[in-house]
Formats: C-alpha cells, sequence, structure tokens
C-alpha cells in the first residue's frame, strides 16, 4: 500500500476524532482527552480538537504533495480519498461501538 494512502488513512482518523472534541469545546461541556484525563474542561478540549485536525490536515497535504510530484493532477484525490473516508468510517465506527458498550464519556 502506498504511504500516501497510510497518511490520507491516518489523516481520516484524525479529522474524525477532532470533530466530537470541537463540539464539546463549544458546546462547553467537558470530554475525555488525553491531556486532561476524563474531567477535561472545554478549553483542554478545544485544544486536542485542534491539534487532531492540524496534524489531519498536515498528513492530508503532505500525501497530495508527494503525489503531486507524478504531475497527475487528475490523480489528486482519486486513490487517496478512499482511504481518509476509511480513516474516518473505522474512527467513527469504533467510537459508537466503544460509547455504547463502555460508556467511556458518560
Amino acid at each position: 500500500m502506498p504511504s500516501s494512502r497510510i497518511r490520507s488513512f491516518i489523516a481520516g482518523v484524525l479529522v474524525a476524532n477532532s470533530a466530537p472534541h470541537l463540539a464539546t469545546a463549544a458546546a462547553g461541556r467537558r470530554h475525555l482527552t488525553p491531556l486532561g484525563g476524563r474531567e477535561s474542561g472545554p478549553g483542554i478540549n478545544a485544544v486536542w480538537g485542534a491539534l487532531n485536525l492540524a496534524g489531519g490536515l498536515i498528513l492530508l497535504a503532505r500525501s497530495q504533495k508527494k503525489s503531486g510530484s507524478q504531475r497527475n493532477e487528475a490523480r489528486r484525490w482519486n486513490d487517496d480519498l478512499p482511504s481518509f473516508e476509511t480513516g474516518y468510517l473505522v474512527f467513527a465506527v469504533w467510537m459508537a461501538v466503544s460509547e455504547r458498550l463502555l460508556k467511556t464519556n458518560h
């Protein structure tokens, strides 16, 4: 598997992880983060969500820069978009199942 697809998959996971943290921060609620544990407040969630979003975007940019060196404009997203979407979907399903079974953020 080409490294650009791996980067796109990881970018999908990071972007998917940023959404609940940024939403929690905007709502002013608490949500589990690695930075502050279970009682992470809105500020910590904003930082964690922003770090995940930035990391995902950086990986996407690197992925596109590497593939852009081939000078094949038709390839721009054709090969990497399914990898990004798979990463996003895998993370979303994993979080839905883990929340249902483990009630991590309740």
